[in-house]
């Protein structure tokens, strides 16, 4: 973590002065704004703090409750998530307080007495190597008040602005703020029009933000129910400090998360088909008739119920949005987007892969770098086009996964006995959660190039293990300048800013060369797209890697773009050049697939995703990839 660059402030770091333009604004909601969102779920949130990190940008985000979620709902923290959430510099108390997810067990009927479930399997919930953070389980409301601390604490002094709810919206070009939103006073009643440049519906299912562009959810009503329950129990089920897939013979399936602290836990439990005719009856399912199916369930184990946190029955189906934004198909050409959806407004499916609130987040962790590029004027705002093309695709795919994940949870187990009935066998079931591990993990999200943003992976060779499209995958190092052993993904802030990662050539030439370019050539993208009087790394942050190890390399010898000169002092940051780790291993260039003879240049985007891989000493290719969508600064 780096601060005091423009002199030193005593107390918290985290505890950033607020801006100027933070600091003139009125409380309350404004009469115009640049952005806009509706709703303080995952994505809201999430995109609420990635907007705080631009405080000359005037963002609001409102939320028709009266104050911020208590209980939670979703609770997965997938192992990318934590990546992005270390860009916010919360990746560590998350990892404090959440349950790591580090096995899951499988039980079934025993073949002797199928009345009573017995152990059949036990997994590692993920694969070595897959990423340096462990999936968690964090209560939503507590991931969702850290986000807000984040707001507030930033220089935006961003604050969620309690008690409106969004009415209508009507986009009209000619305004400076296009998009004029009625909003209704839960308390009071009031309405009010404000106006905004760009509005993002992140509220939930039910969005009213997608019916006001004309959007609708499409796809399967679920025809199967199931209960959750956050739950303190005593209990001789031997796993229940695991994540655990049971099936039993005639009372259903429960899915067990183990909870934060130590004692809670969650029992997703299967409540069997719906009546496609009274989809209601299940709303009449009472809190004691989940938990006596869960004790049916659990025989010969016992199951003693001491205090509820949480109890709810859903029946998701999986539906998904044709688009993410107002702009239908057949006029793209014409025009460009002005409100968006994420999350729940735009993709609905079960909870059972854990995944709805991790895509969800991903959904605005895309969008937030975007209206932020194309705000302060640094990218075109055909840039925002990218995010439903990007996204929706993304989405189908978990509806997929969703689809048939969900068929495996519910299915009942085969009976050897009868297998005329069918069922999923239970290894079959162990398999296939095996099979989905990166995906559940968060870390499946591959772009194809079909966008401005994703390049053509003509030089993928150069670094086989940062696959373009894909995120960013970290692997340890040494900081050269104070001998510190960190992973390179995490050096990586929410900042808004690209990243140029320059692994350097055996006999370091081309990564000189490429230095230079960058520090002195016109043509160079660093020149051309920084603005006059920002610091030099705050559009496009050059890192180098070097081959030796880090007493084999000078400080003093490195090129001038790895030590620049910052802020109001003009002072040194000396985080910008990292050799292998040859101590403890693994080296970088091994476990990537580096091309230890040429190098390579891996280029990544503020969200964390591999854009292109090139040659050294592709100059002007690099130039040309970012030329197509940022704006010129120079003239």
């Amino acid at each position: 973590m780096q601060f005091y660059l423009n002199g030193y402030r005593p107390g918290d770091p985290d505890l950033v002065a607020p801006s100027e333009a933070a600091a003139a604004r009125a409380p309350g909601l404004a009469d115009t704004m640049d952005v806009l969102i509706v709703g303080t779920g995952p994505a809201g949130m999430l995109l609420a703090a990635q907007m705080a990190a631009f405080p000359g940008i005037h963002t609001c985000i409102i939320e028709r409750r009266d104050g911020p979620l208590q209980v939670g709902q979703a609770d997965g923290v997938a192992c990318r998530t934590v990546e992005m959430f270390d860009a916010f510099g919360l990746s560590e108390r998350l990892v404090r307080e959440g349950y790591w997810v580090n096995e899951v067990a499988f039980w079934r009927p025993s073949p002797e007495d199928r009345s009573r479930i017995v152990r059949t399997g036990r997994v590692q919930d993920t694969a070595d190597g897959l990423s340096e953070f462990p999936h968690l389980i964090v209560n939503q409301a507590r991931l969702l008040s850290l986000l807000e601390e984040r707001m507030m604490t930033s220089a935006a002094r961003l604050a969620v602005q309690y008690g409106w709810e969004f009415v209508s919206l009507a986009v009209e070009e000619a305004n400076a703020h296009p998009v004029a939103v009625t909003l209704r006073h839960v308390a009071s009643g009031e309405t009010r029009v404000v106006r905004a440049k760009y509005v993002v519906g992140c509220d939930g299912a039910r969005s009213r933000v997608r019916e006001a562009i004309g959007l609708q959810l499409k796809g399967d009503f679920a025809n199967h129910a199931w209960g959750v329950v956050d739950m303190l129990a005593v209990t001789d089920f031997p796993d229940i400090r695991l994540k655990a897939a049971i099936q039993s013979a005639d009372a259903g399936n429960i899915l067990l998360i183990p909870r934060e602290g130590g004692y809670l836990v969650r029992l997703y439990v299967d409540l069997g088909e719906v009546d496609p005719a009274n989809r209601e009856a299940v709303r009449s399912i009472t809190q004691e008739q989940v938990i006596a199916t869960a004790q049916r369930a659990l025989h010969p184990y016992t199951l003693d119920v001491r205090s509820t946190a949480w109890f709810a029955v859903y029946q998701v189906g999986q539906r998904l949005t044709e688009r993410f934004d107002d702009v239908p198909e057949e006029v793209r050409a014409t025009r460009l987007p002005r409100v968006f959806i994420a999350g729940d407004a735009c993709h609905t499916h079960s909870a059972k892969a854990g995944q709805g609130m991790n895509v969800s987040m991903q959904d605005a962790f895309n969008l937030g770098w975007k209206l932020a590029s194309v705000l302060e004027g640094r990218a075109r705002p055909e840039l925002l086009a990218t995010y439903s093309a990007e996204r929706q695709p993304v989405a189908q795919v978990l509806i997929d996964f969703d689809r048939e994940w969900s068929k495996i949870m519910g299915s009942p187990p085969k009976d050897p006995a009868r297998p005329e009935l069918g069922g999923v066998d239970p290894a079959e079931l162990q398999a296939a959660f095996v099979k989905s591990g990166a995906y559940t993990a968060g870390v499946g999200t591959h772009y194809p190039p079909h966008t401005m943003l994703t390049a053509e992976a003509a030089h993928q060779h150069l670094a086989q293990g940062f696959t373009i499209g894909m995120r960013f995958h970290s692997a340890p190092v040494i900081r050269l300048a104070d001998a510190k052993r960190l992973h390179l993904g995490n050096v990586a802030r929410a900042d808004g800013a690209w990243r140029l990662y320059a692994f350097a050539d055996a006999q370091g030439v081309q990564m000189r060369a490429l230095m230079a370019f960058l520090a002195e050539d016109a043509a160079s993208p660093v020149l051309r797209f920084t603005p006059k009087g920002a610091d030099i790394d705050s559009v496009i942050d050059v890192r180098g890697i070097f081959q030796q190890g880090h007493r084999d390399l000078r400080v003093e010898e490195l090129p001038a773009l790895l030590l620049p000169r910052k802020g109001v002092f003009g002072l040194i940051d000396f985080e910008k050049a990292f050799t292998p780790d040859l101590k403890t291993g693994p080296d970088i260039f091994d476990l990537r697939g580096i091309d230890r003879v040429r190098g390579a240049l891996v280029v990544v985007r503020p969200d964390q995703f591999v854009a292109h891989v090139l040659p050294l000493d592709a100059h002007a290719e690099l130039a040309a990839f970012f030329a197509a969508f940022m704006v010129d600064q120079t003239g």
